[in-house]
Order: structure tokens, then sequence, then C-alpha cells
């Protein structure tokens, strides 16, 4: 499909106009032209000339664990842009004071390798990839994505719920939509006032408010891999954050850490398992692996979670027991 967007000429255009060609400050990889949005300077642009250089010391380095690569759909983007996509919130003392910390007995025998794909197949929006956009809604998204997994997992509910919803309605409690948000308020909203699916109304006397599907509870994880893990095999997904930096943007395979660039912000993503490769190396499971045991870029101590609450839901689930796994 070609771009629709028209392609000046780079004898025509200055850097002071707002579609100037990224070829015009010396990016010309990829034999593609790229446009920047309006008034970022140039030397923003730029900046991401440094990406192959990058790519290179991950690529060179025996004890990396992790292969990189350009990444097409970064290549043309500022480092403002790259991190406006990375949109949680860190929490601070003061949300967490009212959030309970849940551990689990260490006596449950856990499998060495574990992928909630496989382990509710029947569970179609574990494997569903959402796209967030040109938007810092990552804490809305593992958000979600999390609930609707645990809406089938325990009531076998197949349910996408609206990220639209909670990004429209939650609102300052919540933080700033496409500006950034706090994953922990995003809970508390699924308690207090629900969401809604992605789902056409099919039932013209259906109230709105008689269409959310509510979290009964929110809780915090114990930041200890063991725990981590038992709450993902008992009841499903979770959201995670971590400190995203520059080399990320270049993952490409393998179980990533740390290995160079600047702190580019924080991200939300769903940890759907875990594992260990031939090498010996321990990782959590998503659409990437990252090192597990070791709290790789933090992602071991943030991990904010509910259960799915029957409260709407048609008969057969009324009384359904949802805190019946939870150990606090």
């Amino acid at each position: 499909m070609e771009d629709p967007t028209p392609t000046p000429n780079e004898d025509e255009v200055s850097n002071e106009d707002p579609q100037v060609v990224i070829k015009c400050y010396g990016i010309k990889d990829f034999n593609r032209n790229y446009v920047t949005t309006p008034r970022l300077p140039c030397v923003e642009v730029s900046h991401f000339e440094r990406k192959g250089s990058i790519v290179e010391q991950i690529n060179a380095n025996p004890k990396a664990g992790w292969q990189a690569a350009m990444n097409p759909r970064f290549t043309n983007f500022t480092i403002e842009q790259f991190k406006y996509l990375l949109g949680v919130k860190p929490a601070s003392q003061s949300d967490l004071e009212d959030i309970p910390v849940v551990t689990h007995p260490k006596s449950l025998e856990l499998p060495k390798q574990f992928d909630a794909r496989t382990a509710w197949p029947q569970c179609v929006t574990i494997s569903k990839i959402l796209d967030q956009g040109y938007c810092g809604s990552c804490w809305a998204f593992g958000a979600v994505e999390s609930l609707s997994d645990r809406f089938c997992v325990h009531f076998g509910l197949h349910i996408s719920l609206s990220v639209n919803d909670l990004l429209a309605c939650c609102g300052f409690m919540c933080g700033n939509g496409c500006d950034g948000g706090d994953h922990i308020y995003a809970w508390k909203f699924f308690v207090s006032n629900g969401v809604v699916t992605e789902e056409k109304c099919k039932d013209k006397n259906q109230l709105w408010q008689e269409s959310k599907h509510f979290s009964v509870n929110v809780y915090r994880v114990s930041s200890d891999p063991y725990i981590i893990m038992a709450e993902v095999y008992k009841n499903g997904p979770v959201e995670v954050t971590f400190t995203v930096y520059e080399d990320f943007a270049h993952y490409k395979s393998g179980v990533y850490r740390y290995i160079t660039g600047d702190i580019m912000g924080g991200h939300a993503v769903k940890l759907i398992g875990w594992g260990t490769t031939d090498d010996g190396d321990d990782y959590w499971d998503g659409y990437f692996m990252i090192r597990r045991g070791s709290n790789e870029c933090g992602i071991e101590e943030d991990v904010i979670v509910g259960l799915p609450s029957s409260k709407n839901m048609i008969r057969k689930y009324a009384g359904v027991d949802t805190g019946r796994h939870v150990s606090v």
C-alpha cells in the first residue's frame, strides 16, 4: 500500500517546514522517505541515527542473550515520539497504601514452562494482539487485556473489553489518557465503574451501565518470582510494568536484558507465562521474553491485577465466588 502522504522535494523545503523529509537531516537508511511531525527540532530526528550503532553493539556482544535489529515501526520516530508511547506513570507510595499484597503458598508445584495461551486455548483474547497506535495508553491496554483474559479463565466468558471506554471515562482519576496514565487507578476504575465490551449493542433496551463488566478487587502480587508465577498459573495473565531503555526499541529475539542506552520511560504489558532457554536463561513470557528472577528493569516490582466480578453477568454466573483462588 502506498503512503498517501505527499513527499516534498528536499530542495523545496527548509528545516522550518513541518513536513520536512527526514533524509534532509542525513538519515537515508532503508531507501524510504520519512516525514517529521510539526515543530520537532532537527536534533531530535538526527538522534535516532545512533540506532544502528546500538544494534551493532548488542549483536557483537556474545553475553547479551538477545538479538537486535532495526525495527521498521520506529525507524522514522524521534526520541520524543518514541517516549510518548511509554505512558505508564510510576506508582507512588500513597497510590499503593490501600492496595493489598497477595501471596500464594509455595507448596504449589509449578511447571518449568508455562504459557497461558496453551493452558487456556479456548480464551482467544490471550493470543489477541492489540495496537495502541500513536497513543501513550499502554497502562490501559495492559489492564483491559488482562481483565478480558480473566473473564474467560474464570467464567468461560469470551469478551474483549473496551480500552476506549477506560480511556474516555476514567478521566483524571487515571491520568491523561493518551498522554499517560496510572495502571493502578485503571484497576480501581474496574472495581468502581466497570468497563463495557468492544461489541456493538445487540439489545437496544439494555442500559449502558448494565453492560459494564467489573473487577471484584484490585491487588498487588508479591515481587517474589515464584508468587508471580503462581498468580498467573492459578488466575491468568497479569499486568506488569518495566523501565524501557533505548536498546529495547531494537529487540528482535532472545531473552532481553538491559545492555545500553538512555532511559526512555515506563511501559505496561501483559505477562502470560515463563520458561527457561536451552542455555539456562530464565525468562518471563509474553510477546517478547525478558530475564526472570533478577527484577530486570523493575518488571517484578509492580504487578497489579484483579479478579473478574459476576456483577451484571447472566444468571448462570451469579453467585460465583471470584475471590476463591486468592490468599492474602
